[in-house]
């Protein structure tokens, strides 16, 4: 960041002379983190750069806060992307952006194109899928449609690469390789010294103006990107679709490299929604002052270090020490938010209740989502008893688990169907260590060839109980290999249909991948993973080489697997990467499908301490699981339960819904300062949904909004304001922001 700061000076001084020079020179730069740092550190540069951005030459795109990894942001994190970087350009310039710009990111989930719709823009640009490894992504210029049924206009510049230097082979290549010819025209050619900054030399402007009209080769004109996109949609009409994410067959590691990194972005995106949460309502109960300004800060904070080299663990040792001591830093900033805002609310601490607060969108413990109610102690009915042979089984009546000698586990059956989870004459639990040496890019690549060699970690140092008592019951199991050790806590709780799994790991191997392995009794072709506002499916098996080339993928709080009428569910707060493999048993011919978490990686570069030290995860396997209840257990693992002692009896939340399907993603109050409580709702399972979101207020009115909280009649579903709540039918996956005025 530090380079950063000083790079963006370097190369805005330089583009805004060349502008002077050159009379036909446009430059365009993304990332309203760059701009911003520019006005902070260098006002005398930023001057240049307004006049120019006045005068139409310095254009600022893709209305981001910076060029982020889009896989692993949060659903309210890939949302806030949009949000503070369009109202910065809006502030500083005047200037809506209708672009995404991306070139570099790797890779881009279902969920996205609703996002940028709802930011209200309309095109993306990005030019690394052509970096993929194994298939040629068909187009250059297509609609891209998410998982909700949004399209958006999308373009990959044929030439191939983001730093192009105007070289006659390259426009060559431009105009040979561009799959759209015949019916497109146009295409998009990014041109200067991207990544370490500097921008477009005189000898590339120099060049573009030799190639304005020569004949043999393709026409070379400057073009703001709104510009190029406008001419590109009007004269291609009916462009190709493509439907779901845009998978990168490349940079497949960059999902668990670095796991503080990764780490403390779940942590500082958990920690945000509660102190926006828990600071509104206060806010609206006891009229506590809300942080706008640090919770902003914050923010900006997160989405930094979300850029495409950070959170997907691809940068050198420092920036990674950095990442962690700002995430550490943050939380702690958070945790006083939080606590504050809830002390507020619970009232005089000498009151002597202990009240429950349940942050997750979810009501549990018998307290509702968004609120919070006084501890009761419900019946304890868990139960830990010796397995003959060795190992223990851990029963609540909802759930029995069987772990074996060597603290793996055996069975896993769903009292309410009697089916058994774990596959016959396999174990779950299972951790997995593989050899891990990519043809390139250390950090960035995990290449299939490491499946060829595996050793399964089953040696047990220790099998005990843990916990024995009617609330909970526990079993620890400890393992050393090589120079780590990991110890494993399997947790089972009363009236918890989920068995808990928490993993901390001393890690000190090299060039090593670490795997946590559940093969599962479960005959399916494909599996959701959640991604923003939703979930994707993604194949089972390896029919085609599109199917085989998704052998590492990324989830958010969920894996769900399922038969009609049946699934498992795992999840977790923790972890990004995994794979899902599938084989027929010679037994009895059924299906065995594994699902693995990728733990941790010891790559050499850039950083070659790479995640070494003293790591946890959690992980929960959820047996009977639906879709919802997939859903459901994500968020719980993730917010966990506050526990305040005070005077109130309970706190009743801002908002409820009487739709498990729809789920509450943000509750904040309106950035603008107006007192007006912005809600976001999201449609969950993937199909449509009705249901009533009331308020615990008097309410004066209910507008649908952007994602800036402006009003917006894209909503496509329906919304309808109903005495002090809003009537909602949402379509599958559909996102609505709703700005709700109390009665004042």
């Amino acid at each position: 960041m530090r380079e950063t700061v000083r790079k963006v000076a370097r190369t805005a001084a330089n583009m805004t002379a060349l502008l002077e020079d050159e009379p036909d020179f446009l430059y365009t730069m993304s990332q309203a983190q760059q701009f911003a740092w520019i006005k902070e550190h260098r006002p005398e540069v930023y001057a240049r750069v307004k006049k120019a951005v006045a005068d139409g030459r310095f254009v600022p795109a893709g209305g981001m806060w910076v060029e982020s990894d889009t896989n692993m942001p949060s659903s309210e994190a890939m949302a806030r992307q949009f949000v503070h970087g369009k109202r910065f350009f809006l502030a500083e310039f005047g200037i809506e952006n209708e672009e995404a710009w991306l070139p570099d990111t790797f890779g881009f989930t279902g969920g996205l194109p609703q996002i940028i719709r709802n930011a209200g823009s309309k095109w993306l640009l990005t030019q690394k899928i052509s970096w993929s490894q194994i298939n040629k992504f068909p187009h250059h210029t297509f609609l891209w449609e998410g998982i909700d049924g949004t399209r958006i206009f999308t373009h990959f510049p044929p030439v191939d690469t983001y730093n192009c230097s105007m070289k006659g082979s390259e426009i060559a290549h431009a105009a040979r390789n561009f799959k759209d010819k015949g019916v497109a025209r146009h295409s998009l050619a990014p041109t200067g010294w991207g990544d370490g900054g500097g921008g477009t030399t005189r000898e590339m402007v120099g060049k573009a103006a030799r190639l304005r009209d020569l004949e043999g080769s393709a026409t070379v004109r400057w073009q703001r990107p709104a510009e190029f996109f406008a001419e590109a949609e009007a004269e291609y009409p009916k462009p190709p679709v493509w439907v779901g994410e845009l998978y990168l067959e490349l940079h497949r590691a960059t999902l668990t490299s670095q796991a503080r990194t990764k780490q403390g972005n779940r942590r500082s995106e958990n920690l945000l929604r509660e102190a926006e949460l828990w600071c509104a309502t206060a806010a609206l109960r006891t009229g506590l002052a809300y942080p706008y300004e640090r919770l902003d800060r914050i923010w900006k904070t997160v989405l930094l270090h979300q850029f495409h080299d950070i959170l997907p663990g691809s940068s050198i040792a420092w920036v990674h020490r950095e990442a962690e001591a700002t995430y550490a830093g943050l939380a702690a900033e958070l945790e006083e938010l939080i606590g504050a805002a809830q002390r507020a609310l619970a009232g005089d601490p000498a009151g002597g209740r202990e009240l429950v607060f349940n942050g997750a969108p979810h009501g549990r413990s018998a307290v509702p989502a968004g609120g919070a109610a006084v501890a009761v102690a419900g019946p304890g009915d868990c139960a830990v008893t010796a397995r003959e042979g060795g190992g223990f089984v851990l029963d609540n009546g909802l759930l029995r688990v069987v772990v074996d000698g060597d603290g793996l586990v055996v069975s896993a059956v769903d009292a309410a169907s009697g089916r058994e989870a774990v596959a016959p004459g396999t174990r779950a639990n299972l951790l997995q260590l593989h050899p891990d040496f990519p043809n390139m890019w250390d950090a960035w690549d995990v290449d299939q060839f490491y499946r060829n060699t595996v050793t399964d970690l089953v040696a047990a140092d220790e099998v005990a109980v843990h916990a024995e008592g009617p609330a909970e019951v526990a079993v620890r199991v400890a393992r050393s290999f090589g120079s780590s050790t990991v110890t494993q806590t399997l947790t089972l709780r009363a009236g918890s249909g989920r068995l808990d799994i928490d993993t901390e790991v001393d890690w000190h191997e090299a060039e090593k991948f670490l795997k946590l392995a559940f093969p599962l009794d479960v005959h399916t072709e494909r599996y959701a993973a959640e991604t923003q506002f939703g979930h994707q499916f993604r194949p089972t098996h390896t029919n085609t080489s599109w199917d085989a080339a998704k052998f590492e993928a990324c989830n958010h709080r969920f894996v769900h697997l399922a038969e009609p009428g049946w699934g498992v569910a795992l999840v977790t707060p923790s972890t990004y990467g995994h794979d899902v493999t599938r084989a027929v048993r010679a037994e009895d011919g059924g299906t065995t499908t594994t699902v693995r978490f990728s733990l941790l990686r010891a790559p050499r570069f850039p950083d070659p301490r790479t995640d070494q030290g003293r790591h946890r995860f959690r992980h929960a396997l959820v047996p009977g699981a639906e879709i919802g209840d997939a859903v459901r257990e994500g968020y719980a693992v993730g917010l966990p339960e506050r526990r305040v002692t005070g005077s109130a009896e309970a706190v009743r939340p801002l908002v409820e819904l009487d739709q498990d399907a729809l789920v509450v993603s943000a509750v904040k109050l309106a950035d603008d300062g107006s007192g007006d409580l912005v809600v976001r709702v999201y449609e969950s399972g993937g199909g449509r949904a009705r249901g009533r979101l009331a308020t615990s207020f008097a309410l004066a009115a209910a507008v649908p909004c952007d994602l800036l909280e402006r009003p917006w009649d894209g909503t496509r579903g329906e919304v309808v304001a109903d005495g002090d709540g809003v009537r909602l039918a949402l379509r599958p996956f559909e996102l609505v922001t709703l700005r709700l005025t109390p009665a004042r």
